[in-house]
Parts: structure tokens; C-alpha cells; sequence
């Protein structure tokens, strides 16, 4: 990318992850001159008392721009996919967070902590990697770049706000309707008129369903996990099995990660190397009622990791709890990191 003072960036997409990708361009103090919000249809939005006028996307609107940043839709096509080839053609790098083109060969999937230097493989597109697998990998990578992974169970436990803002929303109405009728029931029932987001109610509940129905019965979402991680650690060898879990919480993606590595490595070795790695930060005093939680983890740029311990029963297994904000590292952030990177 030419060097400039300044960069021209659009935001296509104005719902939740949009609006954190505005937030972060400013809260880092991104080089931007021109800073334009892209969606359906015109209007005002305002974001920390700024306001910000959203204009209808259009090809002709990426003329001039250097950074388009798609916020993207998990499990829908994307606005990427109508207008991507559109920004490039017009000059504008774009840094997609939608899961149109995450695996496509020629673009590169990009976790800065992880695999920065494959920004330099861009041909005009590189996509961000779901939510979950963000935190995971940041995570994974020290221990793997130290004793090599050979297999990874993983559970996540993802909040509404994972799957936008109207989800947000039905577990407010959900969990609002249900305290009003004094616990009597945690059932939402049909006369309580809730836009339902979601297939499952997600007040006082959870449920093993994100995504669609995929190859050998797992969810879209759990091969997300999979085949996501092999590309940006470029090793499909690693033996990757998931399983992706709602749960009735706001705002930050929970996981309890199981893996096995090649080298021994003590639950204490694990700690230190974490806790030197770029972006994580360790909590772990168990006996203190020290750990991640997805309430502390709203609103923080890192990756949490807490509850390493080590499989009495096989060698080299250790378990991990991973936690982070999913709009942020595991959307927003990440692509503005990318965008950092590229200049």
C-alpha cells in the first residue's frame, strides 16, 4: 500500500460490529482522513456522541478509498460478496469480516498475533476469521510455536451478541418476561410476542446449535473452527474436534479448550509463555475465584486465559479456558489490527 499521512476508510455495515470498528479506528487513533459508514440506506447513527452519516452503498462509493472494512454477517452472505471485487477494482484494500472469503486460496486469513506476515500475500482482500477461532488460536500459537499441538478439543460457550443485535434483544425481552412472572416459569411462551433471532429461547438456557448442518452431523460453526485454524497456523495435521454452544450471556465468546501436545510441557511452563504472548493476558488463582469471564472480558482488547491445567490421565494433555469480547478481538479489533498491519 502507498504510503500516506492520512488513508481514506469506510465501514461497510453499521449494526454491532460495525460499530465497534468505528470505535476502534478512533480509540487507536488510526490514520484516517476521510472516514465514510456504508449500509442499505441512508441515515444518521451516533456512536459516542459522534455522528456518523451512513450513506447507501454503491460501487461508485469506493472511489477514493484506500481501507474498506466489512463488518460482515456470520452465516450469511456478506455485503463482500456483491461489493468486494467492486472496492478493489476502485483501489481500496478490503479487510473482510464476514465468512465469504476465509477460505478462499488466494485470500489471506489473518490473525495478527498469529500470522501477520501473511498480509503480504493480498491480492485487494483479506477476511478475519470467525469469532471463536480468533481467541483460540491467539491462545494457541505460543504453546504450539513451543511443544507442537497434535489434537484439540474444543467447547465454546458463544454469547447472543455473536449472532447480532437482534439476539441481543431477545434475550433482554426473554429474560425481562420471565422475571415478571416471578420465576414461575422459565418458559417464553407464545403469548409473550418475541421476535425470535434465534431457533432456540436463549434466556435461562442453552442449546448446541450455531450455524447450519454440516459434514458428518457438526455445525457450519464448528468447521469454522476447524478448517480456519489449519489455515492460519498452516497445519492441517492438527486433529480438531468441536462442538459450538449458545449461551444466555450478552457479550463475550467463553471456550474450554482440551489439547495435546507433542513436547511435555508443566501447567507452569504453560502460564509463563502465555503471559509473555502478544495480546493474552493469564487470570488463573483458582483459589482466589480468579478465571476469565466473559462480564470482565467485555470491552478489552485481549485474549483471557485462565484454568490451565494439565490431563492426569494422558501425557502431554492440558486443558485451557479461553475467554474474550467477540465484537472486539474476535471482529472488530482484529480487522483493524490487520488494517494497522497493512499500512
Amino acid at each position: 500500500m502507498k504510503k500516506k499521512s492520512k488513508y481514506n476508510v469506510c465501514v461497510v455495515g453499521a449494526g454491532v460490529v460495525g460499530i465497534e470498528m468505528l470505535r476502534c479506528l478512533r480509540r487507536r487513533n488510526f490514520p484516517f482522513g476521510a472516514l465514510r459508514v456504508f449500509a442499505r440506506s441512508n441515515r444518521d447513527i451516533e456512536v459516542d456522541g459522534q455522528t456518523y452519516q451512513v450513506e447507501a452503498i454503491t460501487p461508485e462509493g469506493f472511489s477514493g478509498i484506500d481501507i474498506a472494512l466489512f463488518a460482515g454477517t456470520e452465516g450469511e452472505k456478506g455485503a463482500a460478496v456483491t461489493y468486494a471485487h467492486q472496492a478493489v477494482s476502485r483501489g481500496a484494500v478490503v479487510i473482510d469480516n464476514g465468512a465469504d472469503f476465509r477460505m478462499d486460496k488466494n485470500v489471506p486469513l489473518v490473525v495478527p498475533e498469529v500470522n501477520a506476515t501473511d498480509i503480504k500475500k493480498h491480492k485487494g482482500i483479506i477476511a478475519n476469521p470467525n469469532c471463536s477461532t480468533v481467541q483460540m488460536v491467539v491462545a494457541l500459537w505460543p504453546i504450539y510455536k513451543k511443544a507442537g499441538i497434535k489434537r484439540v478439543v474444543v467447547t465454546t460457550l458463544q454469547a447472543s451478541s455473536g449472532a447480532g443485535r437482534a439476539a441481543v434483544e431477545q434475550l433482554n425481552q426473554e429474560t425481562s418476561r420471565i422475571a415478571s412472572r416471578g420465576f414461575a416459569s422459565v418458559q417464553v411462551e407464545a403469548q409473550d410476542n418475541i421476535k425470535k433471532a434465534m431457533p432456540q429461547q436463549l434466556a435461562y438456557n442453552v442449546f448446541p446449535h450455531i450455524g447450519g448442518l454440516s459434514d458428518d452431523d457438526y455445525t457450519s460453526e464448528e468447521w469454522k473452527l476447524v478448517r480456519e485454524t489449519h489455515k492460519i497456523m498452516h497445519d492441517d495435521k492438527i486433529k480438531i474436534s468441536a462442538t459450538t454452544v449458545r449461551v444466555p450471556v450478552r457479550t463475550g465468546h467463553s471456550e474450554s479448550v482440551y489439547i495435546e501436545t507433542f513436547e511435555p510441557l508443566a501447567p507452569e511452563k504453560v502460564k509463563s509463555i502465555l503471559a509473555k504472548a502478544p495480546g493474552v493476558i493469564v487470570i488463573d488463582e483458582l483459589g482466589k475465584n480468579l478465571y476469565p469471564m466473559p462480564k470482565d472480558a467485555e470491552s478489552k482488547d485481549e485474549v483471557f486465559v485462565g484454568r490451565i491445567r494439565r490431563d492426569p490421565f494422558v501425557k502431554n494433555g492440558l486443558w485451557l479456558w479461553v475467554v474474550a469480547d467477540n465484537l472486539l478481538k474476535g471482529a472488530a479489533l482484529n480487522a483493524v489490527q490487520i488494517a494497522e498491519h497493512l499500512l
